[in-house]
């Protein structure tokens, strides 16, 4: 990469390691209440994104490669991942793992949006569908750069988002590895979605002038994220206080 092209990856490196230090859902303990929550919630969230939002950005990418890779990370998420999920939807290991946490697979499947994922949806919404593929690119990867090891502090910077979850409810609800598949396989694969993005960041942000505009993007999606993701634990509380 040229020097330009390390600064933009350091700078957007920068705005991912402050979400992952800043955000309430990754600082504050993990609860059966926002476990749950984020089985209802992220079931859902991996449909949207990967059949409507990220689709958008792949229509609007003039890159033929760039465009193929994310039709087909899309396609791990929905349809079926035969190289990291035995050939399952990413929503749908999910499922199986609410079912592990003693959650019922109907319920989990008749879910709603909460107010905080739908308001996400829309901010995403104008986040994608009607910008520049770059920025497109950013919001499609973001997020999945926080399970690369390296961002944030403590068991997150040396083991990734999902692999801080696959700790936390690992202890939580008692867990075997192979029920924690879910954190297994995003582990891998979004180390290589994320990539796909950051490489062609690095490759065509210069070339259109876009430097500023990519890391703008990535604070703003990642603003949306962190959004998301405390309405999750807002609303697992709200599950663990009926509970109790």
């Amino acid at each position: 990469m040229s020097p330009q092209s390390d600064s933009v990856i350091q700078h957007l490196d920068a705005v991912v390691d402050d979400f992952c230090r800043r955000t309430r859902f990754f600082k504050e303990p993990m609860t059966k209440g926002r476990a749950r929550m984020f089985v209802y919630q992220h079931r859902l969230n991996t449909r949207q994104r990967n059949s409507v939002l990220k689709l958008r950005v792949a229509t609007n990418c003039p890159d033929w490669e760039t465009r193929l890779r994310i039709i087909a990370a899309c396609t791990q998420e929905v349809i079926a991942d035969h190289e990291h999920g035995h050939g399952k939807a990413h929503w749908q290991i999910l499922e199986e793992l609410g079912t592990y946490i003693g959650m019922d697979l109907d319920d989990i499947r008749a879910a709603q949006p909460i107010q905080s994922t739908a308001i996400a949806w829309a901010a995403w919404d104008g986040l994608m569908s009607n910008r520049h593929w770059l920025e497109g690119i950013v919001a499609n990867t973001c997020a999945e750069r926080a399970n690369v090891p390296g961002y944030g502090e403590g068991v997150m910077r040396a083991k990734g988002w999902f692999g801080l979850e696959r700790v936390r409810w690992g202890e939580l609800f008692k867990l075997s590895n192979e029920k924690l598949d879910f954190f297994e396989l995003h582990e891998e694969a979004d180390i290589e979605h994320s990539d796909m993005g950051w490489q062609a960041i690095a490759r065509f942000a210069r070339e259109h002038s876009m430097e500023d505009a990519v890391v703008e993007a990535c604070r703003k999606n990642l603003a949306v994220w962190e959004m998301y993701l405390n309405g999750i634990a807002q609303a697992g509380d709200a599950l663990d206080a009926k509970a109790s």
